[in-house]
């Protein structure tokens, strides 16, 4: 999950119900080859993906490294693992983060007829103690967008990112044969306390208060309107609203006495450009970086400190839905959430958070 709609103008998103579709840019063309260091492996700590990516294009591109194989420096989701031909649970962690206060550092910048290299060791990232031994089969996840405007300040545009062609991209398939790894949780310990400032605890349990009943309002919204409702369809496909809903209540009703919402940094995440949140998928905790804490400008969003309140109570409702509702990272924006097929829009976490603000803006705003 992302929280770009809460700090850009979500009225200038939203004023005709629902945003513009985000266009593929026919002459900007991306290679993948994957390559392991060894195809049979004793020990799954020692595997390790090299990802090629290459330009094939005529023009210079900057592409988001979020959510990519380009993204070789935190634990997050770049390959999608088989085996038998069943998906392998991810147990990294998985981000929320604001578009709009990022750096040059979340881009690859990509030169034509040049390559990026970038390293992967997984082998803790993915639940291959559950798995067992066997062949497993790696592919990378190369939903890039690219930026496509010069101005940073032009957030609230539909052109801001483009989606980027794949013109090919291949699987690797690496037989482990022994030890299985779960060393991610093992780097450090759990976080038992919340926080160590009064003001920043008080601030995690009032959104998280409100992120449960804005959840709440969003299941009634979709119960009410049903599936031919423009907002949905425009996030949701032609989804069942049964599945729609059963995430939303599952925030709503989320009720752990053992899962952390936590301000300390335990992973050393919240350097990344624009991280405000993240959550680590093998236990659900949550942990929230300084922006998630910090004010917006009035024009951002709304007008008025309950409206300030309410786009850090969507953002927690929406880092739940990866704890409770299994939602993944596959695209970032609003624009890129609609453009997904049916059945990524609804394990899209942005796709939610898209669809919640909307509701809140038209609602409150």
């Amino acid at each position: 999950m992302n929280e770009l709609p809460l700090f850009i103008s979500v009225k200038a998103k939203f004023g005709n119900g629902f945003a513009l579709a985000t266009p593929v840019k026919q002459d900007v063309a991306i290679s993948v080859d994957i390559q392991t260091t060894s195809t049979t492996l004793a020990s799954s700590k020692d595997l390790e993906l090299v990802a090629t990516v290459t330009n094939n294009g005529a023009e210079t591109v900057k592409v988001l490294k979020y959510g990519t194989i380009l993204d070789g420096q935190l634990p997050t989701r770049s390959f999608i693992v088989t085996k038998d031909g069943n998906e392998v649970p991810f147990i990294g962690i998985k981000l929320s983060i604001a578009l709009n206060q990022i750096d040059d550092s979340a881009f690859a910048t990509l030169v034509p007829g040049k390559n990026v290299t970038v390293s992967h060791k997984v082998g803790a990232l993915y639940d291959f103690v559950g798995a067992g031994a066997g062949k497993y089969t790696f592919t990378p996840v190369t939903k890039f967008l690219f930026d496509n405007s010069a101005d940073k300040e032009t957030f609230s545009t539909a052109s801001r990112y483009l989606k980027a062609q794949v013109t090919s991209v291949n699987s690797v398939d690496v037989e482990l044969q022994g030890e299985m790894a779960r060393e991610i949780m093992a780097l450090n310990t759990r976080a038992v306390d919340i926080c160590t400032t009064e003001p920043d605890k008080s601030f995690i349990n009032s959104s998280y208060i409100e992120a449960k009943a804005l959840a709440s309002m969003a299941s009634a919204y979709v119960n009410s309107t049903g599936a031919n409702d423009t907002l949905y369809t425009s996030y949701f496909g032609a989804t069942p609203v049964t599945e729609v809903v059963t995430t939303l209540d599952a925030v709503a009703a989320e009720d752990s006495t053992n899962r952390t919402l936590s301000c300390v940094d335990t992973y050393d995440a919240c350097t990344t450009s624009g991280l405000v949140a993240y959550t680590v998928i093998a236990t659900t905790d949550i942990y929230l970086c300084p922006i998630f804490f910090d004010q917006v400008p009035s024009n951002d969003l709304c007008t008025g400190q309950t409206n300030v309140t309410a786009r850090n109570a969507i953002n927690t409702a929406f880092k739940l839905t990866h704890a409770v509702g299994n939602t993944v990272d596959i695209a970032y924006g609003c624009d890129a959430d609609q453009e997904l097929t049916d059945q990524d829009k609804v394990l899209n976490a942005d796709n939610f958070n898209c669809f919640v603000t909307s509701i809140f803006a038209d609602t409150e705003c």
